[in-house]
């Protein structure tokens, strides 16, 4: 994985979510979550398997909202970020974080009603072999995000060090049909890349985005999109 030993940090675990999610990158949070709410569906008593929860964003919001969640991530400072917060949101009960690799799922055959990974694959090595795991572990559904090649994220990515892995709709595609998922539907967003709000403050971030989301729904948006949401279920 791109970054594995940088994202196992200490710092970075208690700096992750104050540089990621402040400013205008409180837009991006918000959106996500938006994406995830949308795709699992009712929550109450539905089995989720988190790739990939860092500090427990999504985990800990569909465990206040009735589901039972495991988190997986293979850093444990981030793993004790998101334990610290499900105690001051009043869920460390009711859902569990592990330690793992996502090249290995410790779990058996359709485990999971569904399982999801947001901000994991832009990192992968070898996403097929991920993305058959997740569904490997999972009954109903497979829901995860992609930065694409098509989009102002490929300007944003060549200035970055590390970099992201950029993904066309045909390689979507062809990791779909590897996995044996099957496309329910899919969302298209952010013609500006994410770490342009990430720079900027919220008060500036607001109308940028506005228009960011009227080009989105034009006809031009989907193909230019930077990231796309992906809602999938097992054949």
């Amino acid at each position: 994985m791109k970054g594995e030993e940088w994202y196992q940090a200490d710092e970075v675990a208690k700096e992750y979510e104050d540089k990621r999610f402040s400013r205008g990158g409180r837009l991006i949070d918000r959106r996500e979550k938006r994406a995830v709410l949308g795709a699992v569906g009712p929550l109450e008593d539905k089995n989720i398997l988190e790739i990939a929860c860092g500090t427990g964003r999504f985990t800990v919001m569909l465990a206040e909202r009735g589901a039972d969640i495991v988190g997986l991530d293979i850093s444990a400072p981030m793993l004790q970020q998101g334990r610290k917060k499900a105690r001051d949101a009043g869920v460390a009960d009711h859902l569990e974080f592990m330690r793992g690799d996502a090249a290995r799922l410790p779990f058996p055959d359709d485990h999971f009603d569904t399982v999801f990974a947001m901000r994991f694959f832009h990192l992968a090595d070898t996403p097929a072999a991920f993305l058959s795991e997740m569904r490997r572990v999972a009954k109903e559904q497979v829901v995860f995000d992609t930065f694409n090649a098509a989009s102002t994220r490929s300007i944003y990515n060549w200035l970055l060090p590390m970099g992201s892995r950029l993904y066309s709709r045909s390689e979507v595609d062809r990791l779909l049909d590897g996995a044996d998922l099957e496309l329910v539907d899919a969302e298209h967003d952010w013609i500006l890349p994410y770490g342009f709000y990430r720079k900027i403050p919220g008060t500036v971030a607001g109308p940028i985005r506005t228009l960011d989301t009227a080009f989105g729904d034009s006809p031009l948006g989907d193909p230019l999109a930077s990231v796309s949401y992906w809602n999938t279920r097992v054949k």
